[in-house]
C-alpha cells in the first residue's frame, strides 16, 4: 500500500473501538450473569480465559500475525461467543470455543482485520455441530440460582423452538430479558441500548442494522399476514432470538462486513432474510450463526461489485 496516499482517520484505535464495544455488551451481560447466575459466570470466563491465552500463544508462535492480545480484539470476540452460548453449558465447552474462536476462526487468517468469518459465531457453529445436546439445554432464567450454586437450571424451550410455544412467553418477558435463551438473548432493552451508544459513538454502521432487522420483518409480516396461524408475529420474530443481539454487535464487525454504503445495505437485508429463512424452514430454531458465516463468506463479491468508483475514474466492472 502506499504509505504517501490521503488516508481518511476518525481519530479512534482499536483499543479504544474495542473498550466502547465492551462497554455496549456490559449492560446485557450483566443482565444475564444475573439472570442465570454463577455457572453463566464461570462459562464466560472460561470464553475469555482460552481466547486471551490462545491469542498469546498463536502471536508467539508466530511474530508477523496482525494485532496484539492486549488490543482488546479477542476479549471481544470470547464475550460475544459466551452470549450466543447457553448460559449453562459446561466451562470446558466454553474453553473449546475461545479456542476455536481466536486460533481457528482468527489467527489462521493472519490475526487482527485479516480474518473471513466473524470468529464467536464461527466457533459457536462448530460447537452445535460437534455437541448438539450441551448446546441446546436452556435454562430458565432464576436469580434464586446465586444461592443456589450447585442446583440445575430447569430447561426448557426457547420461545423459537416450538410453533406456537412462543405464545407462552409474554412481550414483556421477552423485551425485559427474563425468557429462556443464550446469554445474548436476555434482554431486547440492554442490548438495545448498548447498540444505540455503539451507533452514537460512530463505532457501528447504522445501515447495517437498519436493513438486517428490515431483512426479517419484512418477509416475517408478509407470512404472517398471510397464515398467521402458523408463522411467528414480525413483533416475536424481532424481540426473540439473537437478532437484535447480532444486528448490533455482531453483523457490525467491520472486518467481516462491507465498506461501501450500498453494500452494508444488501449485505444486511441479505442476514436478516437468511435468519427468517432458517427459522421458518431449517431444522433449527435459531439461524443467526449459520446466516452470518453465510453472508460473511459472499462479502468479498459484495465488496468487489458494490465498491465505489476511484475520484475522476470509472470503475470496472470486469469478472473477479
Amino acid at each position: 500500500m502506499n504509505q504517501q496516499a490521503p488516508f481518511t482517520h476518525l481519530g479512534v484505535r482499536i483499543p479504544q473501538m474495542m473498550r466502547q464495544v465492551l462497554f455496549a455488551l456490559l449492560p446485557a451481560w450483566l443482565f444475564a450473569i444475573y439472570l442465570f447466575g454463577p455457572k453463566a459466570l464461570l462459562l464466560s470466563v472460561g470464553c475469555i480465559a482460552a481466547a486471551l491465552a490462545s491469542e498469546w500463544l498463536c502471536q508467539r508462535l508466530n511474530s508477523t500475525t496482525q494485532g496484539s492480545w492486549l488490543d482488546g480484539s479477542a476479549l471481544v470476540s470470547a464475550l460475544i461467543l459466551a452470549m450466543s452460548l447457553p448460559p449453562h453449558a459446561p466451562v470446558w465447552l466454553g474453553c473449546i470455543g475461545g479456542f476455536l474462536a481466536i486460533a481457528l476462526g482468527k489467527q489462521c487468517y493472519g490475526g487482527l482485520g485479516q480474518n473471513l468469518f466473524n470468529p464467536a459465531m464461527f466457533a459457536r457453529v462448530i460447537l452445535l455441530i460437534a455437541f448438539p445436546v450441551a448446546m441446546t439445554h436452556w435454562p430458565q432464567p432464576s436469580p434464586a440460582s446465586w444461592h443456589l450454586l450447585s442446583a440445575d437450571g430447569i430447561s426448557a424451550a426457547t420461545p423459537l423452538a416450538h410453533e406456537g410455544q412462543y405464545r407462552v412467553v409474554s412481550l414483556f418477558n421477552r423485551v425485559i430479558g427474563d425468557t429462556n435463551g443464550s446469554l445474548g438473548e436476555t434482554s431486547v432493552i440492554a442490548l438495545s441500548l448498548g447498540g444505540i451508544y455503539l451507533l452514537y459513538k460512530r463505532i457501528i454502521e447504522y445501515p447495517l442494522v437498519i436493513s438486517s432487522l428490515l431483512g426479517c420483518l419484512i418477509p416475517a409480516t408478509l407470512a404472517w399476514f398471510i397464515s398467521p396461524a402458523t408463522h411467528l408475529s414480525p413483533l416475536t420474530e424481532l424481540t426473540s432470538g439473537a437478532l437484535i443481539f447480532a444486528a448490533f454487535f455482531i453483523i457490525t464487525d467491520p472486518v467481516t462486513a462491507p465498506s461501501s454504503r450500498f453494500g452494508q445495505w444488501l449485505y444486511g437485508g441479505l442476514f436478516g432474510l437468511l435468519v427468517w429463512l432458517i427459522r421458518e424452514f431449517a431444522n433449527y430454531p435459531e439461524g443467526v450463526a449459520f446466516a452470518i458465516l453465510l453472508c460473511n463468506g459472499i462479502n468479498p463479491l459484495i465488496e468487489h461489485y458494490t465498491r465505489p468508483a476511484i475520484f475522476g475514474q470509472r470503475i470496472s466492472r470486469r469478472k473477479p
